[in-house]
């Protein structure tokens, strides 16, 4: 009886591996990555291709803009994986761009901090899993601007910084910074507030010697410019390079983004995209990512390794205080059309 209950067992076994195959069919050993640039470490690839046979074909992009016009040209598909920012996961969902994520197959979600998951933009994670986080604050040269005298958003305009200005070429961190300056939110969706944003960044046009989000870094390294926006890893890089610059949150607070792994709705290798996430999840992994590239970790276990001094880098882990008032720049609905007319308005004037 013993014997007949065992062979039942393991023929039940059988059909269970079976099927689970029939489920999960084999695919090709290839992941199509369409990511920023400078935003995965080529170590990550390599360990990720070597542990598990998966070719990582990579490609680039420099907005949020071009990966959308992209994916949405490709109806979703010739791409596994693509990394968009906070609203643009709503906006890709709701056109059908992104395919639901099955969390049972993500051993190591649970890494990350519950802080970061059920945004407004993806309640449930269905669609999204955080990658990366941090801030767009303010850069200064201390060799022409003392810090101690930089508090606000509204200091940019300053006579003294005329021609040494820089802000960022993205849309909704520029119109963002703006918005906090006057005390509004950066999702608003009132026109008034809008456009007195818009009027803020007229005022102070004269005062920029350019709108850049590529070589942000460069520009303060090679003290081109003397004070502006930048993205809070590419800070800590450029303060690496020249010790003269600082890195300061203003006291209305600052654009937050949020970056997050998807799957594209028309993705050819979502069984191989899964396992992807699910390593880039990895503790050990999540600390080679930080230490490349000096933006903040959602991956709390991940955030456990990283040095005594990772940890106590204000630009690196801000604090509550040093954010304040922040707010993680979330989809405006219709009234993402009003803020594109005036960015055109100021991009042309």
């Amino acid at each position: 009886m013993k014997r007949l209950l065992l062979a039942l067992a393991l023929l039940l076994s059988v059909f269970a591996t079976t099927a689970d195959a029939a489920q999960e069919p084999e695919e090709d050993k290839v992941l199509y990555v369409y990511n920023w640039s400078e935003y995965m470490p080529q170590e990550v690839l390599d360990k990720f291709t070597a542990e598990t046979g998966i070719k990582v074909v990579y490609t680039t992009y420099e907005s949020n803009e071009a990966m959308f016009a992209k994916l949405k040209l490709l109806q979703g598909k010739g791409y596994d994986i693509v990394v968009p920012s906070t609203y643009f996961v709503s906006l890709m969902r709701e056109q059908g761009l992104l395919s639901e994520i099955d969390k049972t197959k993500l051993t190591n979600f649970r890494n990350l901090d519950p802080t970061v998951l059920g945004g407004p933009f993806d309640p449930e994670n269905d669609y999204s899993v955080p990658y990366m986080w941090g801030s767009t604050g303010m850069m200064v040269n201390t060799k022409h601007v003392d810090p101690a005298t930089v508090k606000s958003w509204k200091d940019l305009a300053r006579p003294e910084f005329k021609g040494k200005v820089l802000l960022s070429s993205d849309m909704r961190d520029t119109m963002g910074i703006a918005l906090k300056a006057l005390g509004y939110s950066v999702n608003t969706t009132n026109e008034e507030e809008i456009k007195a944003a818009y009027e803020f960044l007229v005022a102070l046009k004269p005062s920029v010697l350019v709108f850049n989000v590529e070589s942000t870094k460069q520009a303060f390294i090679g003290e081109e410019v003397s004070i502006g926006m930048s993205w809070n890893g590419d800070a800590v890089i450029a303060m690496e390079e020249n010790p003269d610059l600082a890195f300061i949150y203003p006291q209305e607070g600052l654009p937050l983004w949020l970056d997050s792994l998807c799957i594209p709705s028309g993705a050819a290798h979502k069984n191989n995209a899964h396992k992807f996430i699910d390593f880039t999840l990895r503790p050990e992994i999540a600390k080679l990512i930080v230490e490349e590239y000096l933006y903040s970790t959602p991956n709390t276990a991940g955030w456990e390794l990283l040095s005594d001094d990772l940890k106590q880098n204000a630009a690196v882990s801000p604090t509550k205080e040093d954010l304040g008032a922040s707010e993680f720049t979330s989809s405006v609905g219709e009234a993402k059309a009003v803020y594109e007319r005036y960015w055109e308005l100021l991009k042309t004037r």
